[in-house]
């Protein structure tokens, strides 16, 4: 996973320092943003490897990050950028449609640091998987 450039948004210092600790051990630069308003601004200044983000948000929500991305940015311009969403409100429904939206991995808070990287790693592989049966 090493020199992979991952992006983390979530209103939460605690998890975002967290998502910093763990995945900067294994190598990735990362930048964390608290709201859906700089990641946005973030996704249009630089390409990240992965999405890591929360569904709860104030202001804008993460289902709105998702619509945003697939809106600004349509696949066949911007075709994978894997996201792996966390919420301590997990339902069927919300992951369903997480995953309807273009969501890659679904981790519920809270969540150990080897459930985190095997998250990451899961959402990376599939999109790698993805890209190299387009190609």
């Amino acid at each position: 996973m090493k020199e992979k450039k991952i992006l983390v948004v979530d209103d939460d210092r605690v998890v975002l320092q967290s998502c910093k600790i763990v995945l900067e051990a294994e190598g990735c630069e990362v930048t964390l943003v608290s709201s859906v308003k700089e990641a946005i601004e973030h996704l249009g200044t630089k390409c990240y490897d992965l999405l890591v983000m929360d569904v709860k948000m104030p202001e804008k929500d993460g289902m709105y990050l998702l619509d945003a991305i697939r809106e600004k940015w349509p696949l066949d311009e911007w075709p994978e950028l894997p996201v792996l969403v966390m919420s301590g409100y997990p339902t069927f429904e919300t992951i369903e449609d997480l995953m309807k939206r273009g969501a890659s991995e679904f981790i519920s808070k809270p969540f150990t640091p080897d459930e985190l990287l095997a998250s990451v790693q899961k959402a990376l592989k599939r999109s790698e998987k993805h890209e190299s049966s387009r190609n």
